[in-house]
């Protein structure tokens, strides 16, 4: 199930505008965009690509070199805690388990790395939760999902709606651009997922990742000692720069 949860995504290439904020976007809004990942930035799918193999000695160097950056305790739990939905629960529980003990021995050091802000808002329920989820979907996607998945198994787009865009998304202590690439660095992590990946990339653009972002982030992969992930990362970039063909 957790690599049928990036299913939501589609293969769609429509894009559009979004808010900086975690809510559906106004007419003219527009995320903020760079050419390069910021140093916090550039450790997320660090953590995530280590997270999701299961490699917990690199999990842990990933997770100091990420404080160090300025990544606070809140959103390191929160890239962990939303990469369930890809890479499971054991995995998300091991890796909350090793970013503790980091947290605990950096304690101990005498380094008193920021612990951030929970979520600034209530998360809505029942019929509400479904209409904001359905929308961080459309937003992340390009367009409303409907695929032959999502035609066959009509519950998982339901549960991708109210759980992953829904409680995950809204959860505003961790901006879409972070989400997006803890989700990029765990699959590319994850062979077999090429699909998804792809799906990822396209999204990553959506919510203003540049391609010489997510260019940077195959290198990162590359130098940190992930060859396959960062070759499947850069054959799934390249892929969803294609442009789409005309009938």
């Amino acid at each position: 199930m957790a690599a049928s949860m990036s299913l939501g995504l589609g293969l769609v290439t429509t894009m559009v505008h979004a808010s900086p904020r975690n809510s559906p976007p106004s007419e003219d809004a527009a995320w903020p965009v760079s050419e390069t990942l910021s140093d916090k930035q550039q450790t997320i799918p660090l953590i995530a690509a280590a997270m999701a193999s299961g490699d917990m000695p690199r999990l842990n160097a990933s997770l100091e070199r990420g404080l160090d950056a300025g990544l606070t305790v809140s959103e390191a739990k929160e890239v962990l805690v939303q990469l369930y939905a890809y890479s499971g629960f054991p995995r998300s529980l091991n890796a909350l388990g090793e970013l503790l003990k980091v947290v605990e021995t950096r304690q101990a050091r005498g380094i008193a790395d920021s612990l951030g802000s929970e979520p600034s808002k209530a998360i809505p329920t029942g019929e509400a939760l479904i209409e904001i989820g359905t929308a961080n979907q459309t937003m992340i996607s390009g367009a409303p999902v409907r695929n032959a998945v999502t035609e066959f198994a009509p519950v998982i787009n339901q549960f991708l709606q109210a759980h992953l865009f829904g409680d995950i998304f809204e959860r505003d202590n961790l901006d879409w651009q972070s989400r997006e690439l803890a989700t990029v660095g765990a699959l590319a992590a994850m062979p077999g997922v090429e699909a998804q990946l792809r799906s990822h990339m396209a999204a990553s653009r959506r919510v203003g990742l540049t391609a010489s972002q997510l260019r940077e982030l195959v290198q990162l992969l590359e130098d940190g000692g992930n060859p396959d992930a960062a070759r499947r990362a850069r054959e799934a970039l390249d892929q969803s720069l294609v442009p789409a063909s005309r009938p």
